[in-house]
């Protein structure tokens, strides 16, 4: 179906935009009325939001070379058999690497956040958290092993892209052996851990604020089978929002008696979980200075830059409460005065 001549001004040449135009009329039987950017996440997807006939939509373009788009509708559509609020899709192309997906809105958890709704908002993100934990029993292989190759190809964006280009430190033999050192007691901490779903990402720009069974949740297409504490550490110490400690260990006890009554397996110690949340929080940060570095110098989003110095602090006042990560914690002091 042709391309109307108000959507060809939108998409001003690129292709990939007039492609999915004339994708989505001809799934929707009928011309979109309208479309605009929705957003663009640290990856080569890209989401619109399009109207057609007085209902929303968002449609998303992810480009075949970087994604399966089959790995995202599989996940979404399991994670709604049990209820987990992810959107519905609709239609979807694995050729063109198309999706025509549920609009949640446009409000995230990042938008609303404040000191007098954070405990009702966190209290229905660990319930949706919990949700999907439980679900993993029901098929524990679904879902790729957070494995120590894939911990270390995290980490090593550190080494890559944060010290050579965003601090442009080499790497000298004496920061490699840290890091080596680092990675390795890393890696030994997050595989020890009792494994269930990750979201991988479950974070207030992830999490859609809406009216029925909130939050509504995206961007979960890297999902795993890993660590316990992950999920609830990215949400706790979110790379965009800083709670204090206090607020933060008053969420992780929450979460706790939570997932204690609701099943989720919590055979250990609450100060057992809190040094495991505290050791995942040093691998994600290390991972996430590596990853914002990468998406400025590789592929010109400078906005991740502004969250550097979040993740920078989380690693350094975490790393100073643990005497396996001194030398850890010493080169990140370096660095910070670099």
């Amino acid at each position: 179906m042709a391309v109307n001549d108000s959507l060809k001004i939108f998409a001003n040449g690129d292709d990939r935009i007039i492609e999915l135009i004339a994708w989505l009329s001809d799934v929707l039987e009928g011309d979109i009325s309208s479309i605009q950017f929705a957003s663009e996440d640290a990856s080569f997807r890209r989401y619109f939001r399009i109207v057609h006939s007085t209902r929303s939509y968002i449609a998303m373009d992810a480009p075949v070379e970087y994604m399966q788009i089959e790995i995202f509708v599989n996940i979404a559509r399991k994670f709604l058999q049990f209820g987990i609020n992810v959107p519905e899709i609709y239609e979807w192309n694995k050729q063109k690497g198309f999706a025509l997906i549920f609009d949640f809105g446009s409000t995230t958890y990042f938008d609303i956040l404040n000191q007098s709704n954070a405990d009702a908002l966190y209290t229905d993100a660990i319930d949706s958290l919990i949700q999907l934990q439980l679900a993993t029993a029901s098929e524990p292989d679904f879902l790729p092993p957070y494995d120590s190759q894939l911990l270390n190809q995290e980490m090593n964006l550190f080494r890559d892209w944060y010290l050579p280009e965003y601090k442009q430190v080499p790497l000298t033999h004496e920061i490699s052996d840290v890091l080596e050192y680092t990675f390795n007691i890393l890696t030994k901490k997050a595989l020890e851990q009792p494994k269930v779903w990750v979201h991988l990402d479950y974070h207030s720009r992830n999490l859609m604020f809406v009216e029925n069974q909130n939050p509504g949740i995206i961007d979960f297409q890297d999902a795993v089978t890993g660590p316990i504490t992950y999920d609830l550490m990215s949400l706790l110490r979110d790379c965009y929002i800083v709670w204090p400690s206090d607020k933060i260990q008053q969420w992780i006890h929450l979460y706790l008696n939570k997932a204690e009554h609701s099943g989720v397996s919590v055979e250990f110690e609450p100060e057992q979980f809190m040094e495991w949340f505290d050791w995942m929080s040093i691998q994600r940060h290390i991972k996430v200075a590596g990853i914002f570095s990468r998406l400025n110098y590789r592929d010109g989003k400078r906005k991740f830059l502004d969250d550097i110095p979040t993740v920078m602090n989380y690693l350094e006042s975490v790393s100073a409460k643990y005497k396996e990560l001194n030398s850890l914690h010493n080169l990140i002091l370096k660095l910070q005065k670099s």
